[in-house]
């Protein structure tokens, strides 16, 4: 599924127009990351757990010279999945 059939399903569950469903789940993307950027934790009971993670930097090589690169410390996002969602995947 990609952003506009997203935006398609919203609209029909909601009964919004797209142009409400787009503002809505911009909405909600926005929120997430501003509160991923800060550093936060966004849980949705059943649906899964949204962190960021600390990465270290580390050492590693060019697979094609062999030349060893550093590779900077950095944060990336992470999900974990809730037991809801795992429950409505595995049927």
């Amino acid at each position: 599924m990609n952003k506009n059939e997203l935006v398609a399903a919203v609209a029909e569950k909601a009964e919004l127009s797209k142009q409400q469903a787009t503002a809505a789940v911009d909405a909600v993307f926005d929120a997430m990351q501003s509160a991923m950027a800060d550093g936060g934790d966004i849980r949705l009971v059943g649906f899964g757990t949204f962190s960021v993670s600390h990465r270290a930097a580390s050492k590693g090589r060019n697979p094609s010279t062999g030349a060893e690169v550093d590779i900077p410390a950095r944060n990336v996002p992470k999900f974990t999945p809730g037991k809801g969602l795992k429950d409505a995947v595995n049927k």
